[in-house]
Parts: structure tokens; sequence; C-alpha cells
């Protein structure tokens, strides 16, 4: 599947990137946010996307959502306070913190249901693994990171799920696939405080 005519420019990269860290800056600092100039262009599509936060390349926060019917702008800014104040993994980010973190934004194409886990290719698919009322999803970037086979990302996914490790062998659970254009500040040198 050929995304590029999808992909963001290189401004609305960076675009993104500064909302993000602005948006979590006002939250922290001041408790409250102005409402956001109306998008335009791809920052105006109804997209999902997660925004990771990394504190001296440890992750610090991730939250995100694979479907939204807002604006990508607006999914990424309710992201970027979610994973600053609310992922239950961590405490809030504090103000003392904001000139350490590194913000990560990841846009998400559609989930796309699979039979045959040998579909999943490392390095450019997602996971999201459901059964029952458990579900887990690990990004694309995950597996590349970690240096994670086919199947060590299929069990890591399942265990985020609250599952076996190998639950994604059995009947009942859903394997579903996804792309993420993943860009963030610590490739580009440009976090500012």
């Amino acid at each position: 599947m050929d995304r590029s005519a999808d992909r963001l420019s290189e401004e609305e990269r960076v675009e993104l990137l500064s909302l993000a860290r602005e948006t979590i800056r006002k939250k922290i600092t001041k408790g409250r946010l102005e409402p956001l100039e109306p998008p335009s262009g791809k920052l105006a599509r109804p997209c999902g996307a997660f925004v990771s936060l990394h504190k001296r390349g440890d992750l610090r926060g991730c939250i995100g959502t694979f479907v939204s019917s807002r604006p990508l702008q607006d999914t990424v800014a309710e992201m970027a306070i979610s994973a600053a104040t609310r992922d239950p993994r961590f405490p809030p980010v504090t103000e003392p913190e904001l000139a350490e973190i590194d913000v990560e934004i990841s846009v998400l194409s559609p989930l796309r249901e699979i039979d045959d886990p040998a579909d999943i290719e490392v390095g450019r698919h997602g996971i999201y693994i459901s059964r029952g009322l458990r579900s887990g999803v690990l990004l694309p970037q995950v597996a590349t990171e970690y240096g994670w086979d086919r199947e060590t990302f299929l069990q890591h996914t399942c265990l985020k799920a609250g599952l076996p490790p190998d639950a994604w062998r059995e009947l009942g659970t859903k394997i579903e696939l996804f792309e993420a254009e993943v860009f963030g500040e610590k490739e580009r040198g440009e976090r500012d405080g």
C-alpha cells in the first residue's frame, strides 16, 4: 500500500510537533488551553494518532486513538495532553521535566484485519490484538527499537492486551494491522523546552 500522497509535508510535521509541545506546556504551566486556529490541508483531515513522550530515551507517556472524527491537529493536541497527564503508567509530567521531554507523533492509517500473521512486516506495521474485552497495541517502531521478529512482536502485543503470549495463535483472537507515519523532535534536534 503506497500512502506517499497521504504523507504530511515537512512543514506540517513541524507544525504538529510544535503544537504538541505548546499544548503540553500550556496545560502544565497554566492549566488551561486557548482554542486552536482552524486547521488547513492535511491537518484538517480526520485521522487517528498517537503521541509518545520520551525522557532521556525512556518512555514517559504514550496515548493515542485509532479513529477520530476530529481534525488531525485537534487529535494530536488532545493525545499530547493525555500522554503528558493521563497515561496510567506514569505520574503527570511536571514543569521542570518539560526541557527533558522529546515529543514523537505517529499518524495512523486505518486498521486492517488479517487472517495470516505472515502478512505482518516488522518495521512497517503496528499490531492491534483483541479478544473479548481485552485489547493491546504496539506501534510499528516498537518492534524495530527492540529488535523483535514477527513472532516476538505478536507475543508482546498479546501481553500488552493482558492475554497469554501465544493468544495470537488461538481462534477468537483478532489481529489488525496499521501503518504509521512517525516523526519526532529527537531526530530534528528541535526540543526547545
